[in-house]
């Protein structure tokens, strides 16, 4: 290959196309920055993770009239028949810490959570369409749409319209976007800072971009399967990849041989239960997050002996979905089955149990259906008969933790319901793997920190490849507004740098 062309030039360069990438390149260019994003995916293939998310996002807020003026019209006619309580500071703070037993950076869950409501309200002012989730966090309870769980907001469209309104957004305000151009290293001088990146661009020319501060956005390392099995374990391998198929880690490898401390929990990761027959190396862009299945908590779920191996009602699905995937990875064949009847039936999430294709079976009989799915009939029979007959009398309510525990081992603490009531249901999950929990290490502006925890001068950091907030598990819609949080910080610092001091 001959020479390079002559080095591209912009204040912040952006490396990354997703969510946090674009709250980045939208605080850098607010602040008079030149920007320029580099999306190693085609237009056509481009957000990132986002692009895959329901766009849910977990805020503080002081319930349904606080976040009103951000929500949609659609929504806002909603709110009489809406019941939404307060989520402070203080609760999602709670929470952060609660579901990743303490495992998380305190610095980083005062940021994230102290900033998060401004921060929704910043994305509102530059695009970003809000509403409230009905279909997936809320349920009918005495005449009004009750949430649950701590999360409600989310965008309108899902992922695809969140990075449809950050793409609008940016071509509105004159960033560039370079897709089909992945970074292939960083430039660092002589004091190794970092001065810029080489990347290959859409023709396959090998090229240099330059700028006075860069950040990175690029994703974790999910998407290589040799990479999950060398930080996460044996048979991680195998977890099917519910978002992009590009966030495969080399950027991330870059910034740590730049000198770039690791930070966080390497060895964990966010996964949920995953349509067991999706594709392996990458989500569907059609249907998105519509192959995840998340209403085990109003079921059972077995394995392949039929047999339960966790509380499927321990906590609302928001604070327990992204640990259980590695709890199904762990089963023989790493599937597993939810199983539900005619009572339960109606209450699933219609955009995820509706959608097709999906992997299930319906059956009169439970031996009818564990034959249809390839289940163990007598274990299943065996289960089910110990779980009906141990159900305590207390009413059953979606809404709230109600107590309604099946005393068997596991236990079942909440929403147990005998599955008794025949057709019987039952959908085939794996575990899907959505983002890796270990990263860099960054101070509360977003710059990436070394070894020593002095900066790493002109290198800047958010998302998924940012470390330490999260661990083993992770509370719903943190993800989001984590890598929103510290975008919009990084590419605030890294327009409008401090001088070093003497």
């Amino acid at each position: 290959m001959g020479e390079t062309n002559a080095p591209e030039r912009a204040d912040v360069i952006v490396v990354g196309g997703g969510n946090a990438a674009f709250c980045a390149a939208h605080a850098a260019r607010e602040a008079g920055a030149d920007v320029l994003m580099l999306e190693k995916a085609p237009q056509d293939e481009a957000g990132g993770n986002s692009f895959y998310t329901a766009g849910a996002v977990r805020v503080a807020h002081g319930g349904a009239e606080a976040l009103a003026p951000i929500l949609d019209e659609a929504t806002r006619a909603r709110l009489p028949e809406t019941e939404l309580a307060p989520y402070s500071e203080a609760d999602f703070a709670a929470d952060l810490h609660r579901v990743t037993e303490g495992r998380c950076d305190p610095a980083m869950v005062e940021i994230v959570v102290g900033k998060s409501t401004e921060t929704a309200e910043w994305l509102h002012r530059v695009g970003i369409r809000w509403r409230l989730m009905y279909e997936r966090q809320a349920y009918e309870s005495g005449g009004k749409q009750v949430f649950w769980g701590g999360l409600a907001l989310g965008t309108v469209d899902g992922g695809k319209g969140l990075i449809a309104d950050h793409t609008a957004a940016a071509e509105r305000s004159g960033i560039r976007i370079r897709y089909e151009s992945p970074v292939t290293g960083l430039l660092q001088d002589e004091s190794g800072a970092i001065v810029g990146v080489r990347f290959r661009d859409a023709g396959g020319t090998e090229r240099e971009a330059r700028a006075g501060a860069m950040v990175i956005a690029a994703g974790g390392f999910e998407a290589d399967a040799d990479r999950r099995a060398k930080h996460l374990g044996a048979g991680w391998e195998r977890a099917l990849v519910r978002g992009n198929p590009v966030n495969t880690g080399e950027v991330l490898d870059m910034a740590i041989n730049a000198g770039a401390a690791r930070h966080g929990d390497w060895a964990s990761c966010h996964s949920t239960a995953w349509d067991a027959g999706a594709p392996p190396q990458g989500g569907n862009r059609e249907l998105t997050n519509q192959l995840t299945r998340q209403s085990y908590p109003i079921g059972i779920v077995v394995n392949r002996d039929g047999k339960r191996f966790l509380d499927e009602g321990a906590d609302f699905r928001n604070y327990t979905y992204a640990k259980y995937g590695a709890e199904i990875l762990k089963q023989p064949g790493g599937v597993a089955w939810q199983l539900f009847d005619a009572k339960t039936r109606p209450l699933l999430r219609t955009e995820e149990y509706d959608s097709h294709p999906i992997t299930y079976a319906e059956a009169n009989t439970l031996e009818e259906l564990a034959a249809a799915l390839g289940i163990d009939a007598a274990g299943l029979r065996a289960t089910v008969d110990e779980f009906n007959d141990s159900i305590v009398d207390a009413p059953f309510d979606p809404t709230i933790k109600d107590g309604r525990a099946a005393r068997v081992e596991p236990p079942k603490s909440n929403w147990s319901q005998a599955l008794d009531a025949p057709p019987f249901y039952g959908y085939a999950v794996t575990c899907g793997i959505t983002f890796t929990f270990g990263g860099v290490h960054v101070d509360d502006h977003g710059q990436v920190l070394t070894e020593s925890g002095s900066p790493l001068p002109g290198l800047y950091a958010a998302g998924e490849l940012v470390g330490g907030l999260f661990s083993g598990n992770y509370p719903g819609g943190s993800g989001l507004i984590a890598g929103a949080v510290y975008g919009r910080l990084a590419g605030t610092t890294a327009a409008t740098p401090t001088p070093p001091q003497p």
